[in-house]
């Protein structure tokens, strides 16, 4: 298979030249090391910490692996050895010197609590996520941001909602959608229990492994839903605290993404609870036992995972430059409700997601953001038209191949 480029290739290599240590984390299987093997010099070693003799030495000599590796030099896996972080924090602060060291794992809740004791100031921070339908299409557009007239001058990629829902149902982990003969039931069964027993069962955190499998799938069937503690510990079976906890585990190793409430000391009507997005809806598809893309763009479920992947899409585009997606949600106590607010200096970019192709709008959820005391740019409405179109003097239709 050849070697797909990666729309953060640029990005990482910029940081190498401002900071000695760049790390790269997220979830199982996006990429990662593949793709910092490719970026590699000519002198920087490889070496992974999944190797046992490399691991135990690295643990029981850490001058000594250094003495023997020398640098530079990217190590994969290296939070099975967090030790070694004092090691790199010595060397790095000895020599001062930019592009070092290279570091990548699937661990983020391991990985960022040495880093930020260890290493701040010196590490540029990097999370992959599964391929954007650009990066599988070969057709990088950089970050979306909603502005209309920026939009007028992107190139649309024209898909019909089969063919989006196929990109849905195939989801953006490399080895399955870039292999359409891979067995998809056994890849993502294979993938969950290596999760599962490798990365979560090392965690104190979790002790009931059966139960921690029915909240992951609890989650998947929920993309796109309020994040209730209360009602996912009743269906789950395990305290309130404890879904929290777990909560926090999928955000941190990368599978799903937490939208907070746009919040605002203009108003008490606001909600608090935020909205939970799978990052990966291939996996999620999985979990929930859709059958076929046709099948789910069909179900009851089809607006939800249009929705994640139109707000994946959009995450994507920004964590590959290392960037910031400003992403909020709206709903106030009369349930007016708006899928996404992107925020500008000064003004407000509304956002609703919508899987047909001239959906309908209400003008109660645009004039309800007045109060908020800043300009408000026309609302984009993200779906399936054939091209970028006025509805009103406040809203547009979006294509989804614009994102």
């Amino acid at each position: 298979m050849n070697y797909l480029h990666r729309q953060m290739e640029e990005s990482i290599l910029k940081a190498s030249k401002s900071f000695p240590v760049v790390m790269v984390c997220g979830q199982r299987q996006t990429g990662k090391s593949t793709m910092l093997k490719h970026l590699s010099e000519a002198d920087r070693k490889y070496v992974s910490f999944d190797d046992a003799k490399v691991r135990i030495l690295a643990n029981n000599d850490p001058e000594l692996f250094f003495e023997t590796y020398g640098y530079k030099l990217f190590i994969d896996e290296f939070q099975r050895v967090p030790s070694i972080l004092l090691e790199i924090k010595r060397i790095v602060d000895e020599r001062g010197e930019n592009g070092m060291f290279w570091l990548s794992g699937s661990q983020k809740f391991v990985m960022m609590k040495n880093v930020s004791e260890s290493l701040a100031g010196r590490v540029a921070i990097f999370d992959m996520l599964p391929l954007s339908a650009g990066e599988i299409n070969e057709d990088l557009k950089g970050p979306f941001f909603p502005e209309v007239d920026l939009l007028k001058k992107k190139q649309n990629t024209k898909k019909t909602l089969k063919e989006v829902f196929e990109d849905i149902f195939r989801g953006g982990l490399p080895k399955i959608a870039l292999n359409p003969d891979v067995d998809r039931d056994i890849y993502y069964s294979s993938y969950m229990n290596t999760y599962i027993e490798r990365d979560i069962s090392a965690l104190e955190q979790v002790g009931k492994l059966e139960e921690f499998r029915s909240f992951v799938t609890y989650m998947a069937a929920n993309t796109a839903q309020e994040l209730k503690y209360d009602s996912i510990s009743k269906v789950v079976g395990v305290s309130a605290p404890t879904v929290k906890e777990w909560v926090s585990i999928l955000e941190r190793s990368g599978i799903i993404y937490i939208v907070r409430p746009y919040s605002s000391n203009l108003t008490k009507r606001l909600v608090k609870t935020p909205k939970c997005y799978f990052l990966d809806t291939g996996l999620a598809a999985y979990l929930t036992s859709w059958p076929n893309a046709e099948t789910l763009m069909n179900g009851n479920a089809a607006g939800a995972f249009f929705e994640t992947y139109v707000v994946g899409e959009i995450l994507k585009g920004y964590t590959n430059e290392g960037k910031n997606a400003n992403l909020y949600y709206y709903r106030d106590i009369d349930q007016i409700e708006i899928d996404l607010l992107m925020t500008g200096p000064d003004a407000i970019y509304p956002i609703e997601i919508k899987k047909g192709k001239t959906p309908s709008i209400s003008d109660k959820s645009f004039m309800v953001l007045r109060k908020l005391g800043m300009e408000i740019k026309p609302e984009l409405v993200i779906c399936m038209a054939d091209e970028l179109f006025p509805i009103n003097k406040n809203a547009w239709y979006c294509p989804v191949g614009l994102i």
